[in-house]
């Protein structure tokens, strides 16, 4: 009887489920609800991310036509703000997606974002750019993006990496067809701008419809707490990871912000197959995120997310040698490969250290909200230094420290994960 009693204490005692994070069980894992929900982030992530890895397009076009007299910088302010708030938008979104589900914030915000992309394209003046696209632009896409990536790591655990590289993918299809596209009606028509953004828009508002349509979320809704879990804070898996993930965020968007004009200035490349490199990247992304949301669960989450961060950071110091046509594409690959598996697994991770699924809007929604200050001023900070050094050597050095600094810190966050420091 005292051996039945001790064994009786001991499997009480043993289990740690509640002190880690939600076992597979605790997910559907797919159903034609969780795949619909992919598919719906799939169609924001091509507005949203898509566009922001289209920027380029719009950088050289701007500082050839109506921003003449502005700098490289200062272009890049617009873009930088546009990932700013979509970003930082997730501090509103999260905590409202575990309060309310997805379909109740997207269709508004939806609608709203299809509406700054009209006023884009009546934009004339460099203020009417950062209010529109910038400002406004960047607002609605986070109220969009932050609710349906909530909603695919509520429905997927096991299969998450697979789910989150499928629905990620979804911007880097967005920056293949978007910066030809856009090229092509910018540069090769008689479309004008204004028609060129309108039909872009046009696109995007049956892709929103989509979206609006197929979303949904398995998780309660959560009832109690304030808004913002602040004790997520004193997990080091979750502090380091969202201070890691900033340091490689606050480069990770110059290569698709500068390397048109790197091309034509540095290689002397022609306008065309300069935008065309921003396609190139993307298809490589494109893989990426396929690839990695397929491999993710072999060599792990957080070993595939420090690894390919790491890689990143080490192309982009390779970028210092690139001196022919050649060297920019398989640059443009690697690079577009690599950091299309940052982009479809860091989200993944994140979701990893959230106790429960109706908690990770709430996660997701305080970190995006840090690394929303990296994508304001990382691409600013190199656009200076391009301005000041006449050159692109400082600020690809920048970049590629910054992103492998973020790898080691990552790595870090992992070893504190691996190592059970998360309490729920």
């Amino acid at each position: 009887m005292p051996d039945v009693e001790k064994d009786s204490m001991s499997s009480h005692d043993a289990p740690k489920e509640d002190t880690s994070p939600p076992k597979p069980p605790s997910f559907p894992e797919g159903g034609l609800k969780a795949w619909l929900a992919v598919l719906s982030c799939w169609c924001v992530m091509f507005n949203t991310f898509g566009y922001i890895n289209a920027f380029g397009i719009y950088e050289a076009y701007y500082k050839s036509t109506f921003l003449k007299d502005e700098s490289a910088s200062n272009i890049a302010w617009i873009g930088s703000l546009q990932a700013f708030f979509m970003f930082s938008a997730g501090l509103i979104s999260g905590p409202l997606m575990d309060r309310y589900g997805p379909r109740i914030i997207l269709i508004p915000c939806s609608l709203l974002f299809i509406l700054s992309v009209m006023l884009n394209s009546l934009c004339k003046e460099y203020y009417q750019f950062i209010l529109a696209q910038g400002i406004l632009g960047g607002l609605a896409n986070g109220l969009t993006y932050t609710p349906t990536l909530t909603a695919v790591n509520q429905y997927f655990f096991r299969r998450r990496p697979l789910a989150m590289g499928i629905a990620s993918s979804g911007s880097s299809f967005a920056g293949i067809i978007l910066p030809i596209a856009l090229n092509r009606m910018l540069n090769a028509s008689t479309l004008g701008f204004g028609w060129t953004v309108r039909i872009i828009g046009f696109i995007m508002l049956s892709l929103s419809l989509i979206a609006c349509l197929c979303i949904s979320s398995p998780a309660p809704r959560r009832q109690t707490g304030a808004p913002l879990l602040l004790e997520a804070w004193h997990h080091p898996a979750y502090t380091l990871q969202v201070a890691g993930l900033f340091l490689v965020i606050w480069a990770l968007f110059t290569p698709f912000f500068y390397v048109p004009a790197y091309a034509q200035s540095v290689i002397g490349l022609d306008v065309d197959f300069s935008n065309y490199l921003v396609a190139i990247i993307n298809a490589g992304s494109f893989a990426g995120r396929l690839l990695t949301g397929v491999f993710a669960n072999r060599i792990g989450r957080f070993n595939s997310l420090v690894l390919s961060s790491a890689i990143c950071g080490l192309l982009i110091l390779c970028w210092l040698a690139v001196d022919s046509k050649g060297a920019m594409v398989a640059f443009a690959v690697l690079f577009g490969f690599f950091s299309g598996s940052v982009i479809g697994l860091f989200t993944a991770t994140l979701a990893l250290t959230a106790p429960r699924p109706n908690v990770i809007g709430s996660y997701m929604g305080m970190a995006l909200g840090v690394l929303s200050l990296a994508s304001l001023t990382g691409t600013p900070i190199t656009g200076a230094m391009i301005n000041a050094y006449g050159g692109y050597e400082a600020a690809i050095i920048f970049a590629g420290v910054s992103v492998l600094l973020g790898a080691v810190v990552v790595g870090v966050a992992r070893v504190c994960f691996a190592g059970g420091k998360l309490v729920a």
